[in-house]
């Protein structure tokens, strides 16, 4: 039995079929009002979530590099850049130090991986409330995006989420088609248009942005134009400057783990 959209509650498809983790055949479902693109419920996440983070994800220092410096011009241009913030399925910890590396106040939360670069940065409930929610190559391992969404922000006391995930246009892509399926890993679920993240906006009662991947669903109402320059190539050169009007927590991080 095919359950209805989990976004827009309207009817489902199958779009077509597809082998992951190289030996289970899965069906697709794509929502033909709210362009949402889905697997069958996920019987072999158990299987693919052997290893956290897929061995085959060799970009993972490179994309949260990038993502760092666009977050940081976002967070010091268009949000509170003294403000407290949480990325939650925060993987090894690599995002929560680069922005506290770039002077942000970050902190990590992951329910499945080891915390390897922030330590001593884990959110507790104490810092509550956040600024915002960050949440960056995660949406798409989720299976329904509007409670997981509507959950995070709820917990963080925040009506600010920024997150980043492939989005494709139109009908969805073969399998052969897109890199981004990801099949071979098994941990990629979810597959968003830009349309699908608007409705979940709407379903929220907040505003949505989406530039270059990066998306933002909240309650402020930001410049588009200044979204758009902090989310483009430009970030790289916005990112220099804002090495001298921020200051680092690299070395206070530093001082105060040795003194605990």
């Amino acid at each position: 039995m095919i359950k209805s959209c989990p976004i827009c509650q309207s009817k489902r498809e199958v779009c077509f079929n597809a082998t992951i983790l190289r030996k289970y055949k899965v069906d697709f479902l794509y929502c033909e009002t709210c362009g949402f693109l889905q697997s069958e419920t996920p019987y072999w996440l158990k299987e693919a979530y052997n290893n956290p983070i897929s061995d085959a994800d060799t970009g993972i220092l490179s994309r949260n590099i990038a993502i760092s410096r666009k977050l940081a011009c976002l967070l010091f241009f268009l949000f509170d850049k003294e403000g407290r913030y949480i990325d939650i399925a925060g993987g090894y910890g690599i995002l929560t130090r680069l922005m506290r590396d770039a002077g942000f106040n970050f902190y990590w939360s992951d329910l499945y991986c080891k915390n390897i670069f922030a330590k001593g940065f884990e959110a507790v409930d104490d810092l509550r409330p956040f600024s915002a929610v960050t949440v960056f190559e995660v949406l798409e391992h989720i299976h329904d995006p509007l409670v997981f969404i509507e959950k995070a922000l709820y917990e963080a006391g925040t009506s600010t989420i920024i997150f980043s995930t492939e989005l494709f246009e139109g009908k969805p892509p073969k399998p052969d088609n897109w890199w981004y399926y990801s099949l071979d890993a098994g941990q990629h679920i979810s597959f968003y248009q830009s349309r699908t993240l608007q409705k979940i906006a709407d379903r929220l009662s907040l505003q949505f942005y989406s530039n270059n991947n990066i998306h933002i669903i909240t309650d402020k109402r930001l410049n588009k134009t200044c979204f758009r320059l902090m989310t483009s190539r430009f970030s790289h050169l916005v990112s220099y400057y804002l090495k001298y009007k921020m200051n680092s927590k690299t070395f206070n991080d530093h001082k105060m783990i040795l003194n605990r």
